[in-house]
This record gives C-alpha cells, sequence and structure tokens, in this order.
C-alpha cells in the first residue's frame, strides 16, 4: 500500500530509517547500503541518525522499481539519479532566465519612446546584387 504525501513537505525530514524503510517496502539496510553508496542520502540528525523525508522515500521506490523492474543496476541507478538532478537543475535555471526575460521586456515597454515612427521602408540590398 503506497502512502501520498501531497500534503506534507516534500522536503521534510520526518521518517527514521525504519519508518522509510517500510514506507519504501524495503528492509532497513538496503537504505543502509543505497546511502553508503550515494543513492539516496538522507539528513543526518546531530546524533547521527537518519532522516528521510517523502521526496527520499519516492527517490528509494524509484531506485526499486529501477532495480527490479527495470533491470538496472546500482550504478546505473546512481547515474539516472545524477542526470535527472542536473536536468532538474538546468530546468529551474532556465525557469528563472525566462522570469527574468519577461521582466526586461516589461521594463522595455514602460521606457518612453525615443525614435519617431516614419512610414518609410528601407531595402537593404548587398553589394553583389546592385
Amino acid at each position: 500500500m503506497e502512502k501520498d504525501f501531497r500534503d506534507v513537505d516534500p522536503d521534510a525530514q520526518i521518517f527514521v530509517i525504519s519508518v522509510a524503510a517500510e514506507l519504501a517496502g524495503m528492509h532497513a539496510q538496503t537504505l543502509r547500503n543505497y546511502d553508503r553508496l550515494g543513492l539516496v542520502t538522507p539528513h543526518r540528525t546531530t546524533g547521527g541518525g537518519r532522516r528521510y523525508s517523502p521526496r527520499d522515500v519516492a527517490l528509494l521506490r524509484e531506485v526499486q522499481r529501477l532495480s527490479q523492474d527495470e533491470g538496472v543496476n546500482l550504478a546505473g541507478i546512481k547515474r539516472i539519479i545524477e542526470l535527472t538532478n542536473q536536468v532538474e537543475e538546468l530546468q529551474r535555471r532556465v525557469d528563472e532566465m525566462a522570469a527574468e526575460i519577461v521582466e526586461i521586456h516589461r521594463a522595455y515597454q514602460r521606457l518612453p519612446a525615443t525614435i519617431s515612427r516614419s512610414n518609410a521602408l528601407v531595402v537593404w540590398k548587398p553589394r553583389n546584387q546592385r
């Protein structure tokens, strides 16, 4: 039975390892191994305990799906995770840049018109076609 965490902050470190393992349908030792391999790295408490977020649990489920259903080895899964993170970061940057462009465009449209508009048409022809 998959739990739904739509109303919870996806990055809130709220699950101890035993709960995260149960939610992901795995053994706690598997989560420790994934942490050691750098596949899913939970937040650490000051005492060193692991705290998993709903996002971590979703990632654990995806690791399991890729491994069991798709037959991807752990090195391949790690690379998939890295590339997915890169794509998400690039998408965030594109979104930021698009917002900046919109703001620049709005600012440009607020500038007073300094060029007189006329009905003149200028046609340019390269020298070799004159």
